[in-house]
């Protein structure tokens, strides 16, 4: 810079109150050095005006102007006072700021803020310490500054088994289809007045308010009730809500509360014993002979071997020991094995077992047949292998190894059963009738609404019951329904999960689908993929047991 030129000479700026506006004034100066508009912002900042809302075009115009000694008066930049706005949520349990910060000119106080939100009617559930903080910060983008007091909905009432580990004809699935029956444990035995179950009432819960000031009801709870027929079980002399024991027998959960089987204890089953046909649970501590029959409306528990015995539960049976039949066009006794609920053995040989729910086999099933609603799981702790015969299951088929080195043949199917679809069309129909019957009666109750005193009030209390029957009804029918669909879905990802080996003999089908092992294979999961059923990467498998 030569010597007695300096930047900013003949350029002097003045805040303008009333036009809430910065003008600055060039007078040209010879000697005046030329300026940018990096020098012009920080020597505008040093002046205390760095926080205005500058006009892009005037600083371009005023750079011009004073670097080509031309003499001018402009405005340069505007004095903007800071503003926001509340909005409050459709629910109108909580208020929302926005805010923007000032440019030169009155920032947004506290005051303003509560002034505003008083304005809109509310009073309480103001969060002062947050609208400080967003008016320190200069900036609020739907901040939360208030908030009513939401209602608290009441809990649905509920039953409280005071059991440990008692056994259940309703197992509970989760969303991915998983079941755990590795373990069915001992059969538990109560006896008169123990306590089994506990029912809780629901809870009204509480109502809210708004920040208008306005009462936000809470839902109450629905109520559960005890099943009208649970076997073996009384109510507390002092306490309907108590359900106990009232025979010695076996504990078990279903729907709407809990019953108690009778149960039937036998050290062997045989000629000396005879068949067994017992309505409760039949518990045996050694083995079930060839050509015996044991039939039980509970559980079946064998501590031994069953051997080419016809078993059937209307629960589950558990052989701690194996079965063993002699399926085959040459058999000379046959092991057929049925239960309403999971099967759980050590092993299974040349025998036919029918599960309504899903089979668990400790070590080896060889040369059988097996069905199962849901799983069937070979090999929890030992060496988990199918060998010949066929499997079946909805959801899936899990092994470490499946076949054998001999290329023995081995048939597996997964998927749909097509009684499903039947049952859900079933469902359909019959919420539609009473949909429509619901609509019928609802008209009715509409008449009387409108009309009082029309219809006598006993058709009036029949139909109001009749339409609560139906609600009910219509609503199981909903959630049977949901179920199933969500079970038919799961269908869809059905697996054959190979922990370790596959061998070539396997066939698997699902639907009209069909995979064949070549050679020796895995481990792997056979699913529906991009080419049909395949061979798929081994990984996590939502529908495993």
């Amino acid at each position: 810079m030569e010597s007695g030129q300096q930047r900013g000479t003949g350029l002097t700026f003045r805040l303008d109150p009333e036009a809430k506006a910065l003008v600055a004034t060039v007078t040209p100066d010879v000697a005046a050095q030329p300026i940018d508009e990096a020098w012009l912002r920080e020597h505008l900042a040093k002046l205390g005006y760095g926080t205005l809302s500058y006009l892009p075009s005037a600083v371009t115009v005023l750079l011009a102007k004073y670097n080509t000694g031309v003499a001018c008066v402009l405005k340069l930049a505007d004095c903007v006072d800071g503003s926001f706005h509340v909005a409050i949520a459709a629910n109108e349990l909580e208020a929302y700021l926005h805010l923007q910060p000032a440019q030169g000119g009155i920032p947004v106080t506290l005051g303003a803020v509560l002034s505003a939100l008083a304005d809109k009617g509310i009073k309480d559930g103001i969060l002062t310490d947050i609208v400080e903080g967003a008016i320190n910060a200069g900036f609020a983008d739907g901040v939360i500054v208030a908030r009513g007091r939401p209602a608290i909905h009441g809990s649905d009432g509920r039953f409280e088994s005071l059991l440990p580990e008692v056994r259940s004809r309703t197992p509970k699935v989760d969303e991915f289809g998983r079941i755990d029956y590795h373990d069915l444990g001992e059969i538990m035995v109560v006896h008169s007045s123990d306590r089994l179950m506990l029912r809780h009432p629901p809870t009204e819960g509480g109502d809210g308010l708004s920040l208008l000031g306005k009462v936000v009801p809470a839902k109450p709870g629905k109520e559960v009730m005890y099943a009208t027929n649970l076997t073996g079980t009384t109510f507390a002399p002092d306490d309907p809500n108590l359900l106990q024991a009232a025979i010695s027998g076996q504990p078990v959960i279903v729907n709407g509360g809990m019953i108690v089987e009778p149960i039937f204890k036998v050290r062997q089953v045989g000629t000396a014993s005879g068949n067994i046909d017992f309505d409760g649970s039949v518990v045996i501590s050694d083995d079930v002979n060839a050509g015996m029959t044991v039939r039980a409306s509970g559980d079946i528990e064998i501590g031994g071997v069953a051997e080419m015995a016809m078993l059937e539960a209307g629960g589950s049976i558990v052989i701690k020991g194996g079965a063993i039949g002699n399926l085959g066009p040459k058999s000379g006794g046959e092991c057929h094995i049925r239960c309403g609920g999971c099967f759980n053995a050590a092993y299974v040989q040349q025998a036919r077992v029918d599960a309504g729910d899903s089979i668990f086999i400790d070590d080896v099933a060889m040369q059988s047949e097996l069905s199962a609603h849901n799983h069937i799981h070979v090999g929890i702790e030992r060496r988990g292998q199918i060998i010949g015969g066929s499997a079946q299951a909805m959801l899936s088929i899990t092994a470490k190894v499946i076949g054998s080195p001999n290329h023995v043949r081995t048939r597996l199917e997964i998927g749909v059963n097509p009684l499903m679809h039947k049952q859900l069309l079933s469902l359909t129909k019959d919420r539609d009738t009473k949909e429509t019957q619901l609509l019928e009666v609802s008209k009715l109750l509409d008449l009387a609404r409108k009309n009082p005193g029309k219809l006598p009030p006993e058709m009036i209390g029949k139909a109001r019951a009749t339409a609560d029957s139906l609600s009910a009804d219509i609503a199981k029918l909903r959630e049977e329904q949901d179920l199933l669909t969500k079970k038919i879905e799961l269908t869809q990802q059905s697996r054959v999960v190979v922990q370790q080996t596959i061998y070539e003999g396997v066939e698997v089908l699902m639907g009209n689908q069909c995979y064949r092992a070549v050679g020796e294979k895995g481990p792997g999961a056979i699913g529906l993929g991009d080419s049909g059923l395949e061979l798929l990467p081994l990984e996590e498998q939502a529908l495993g047991s």
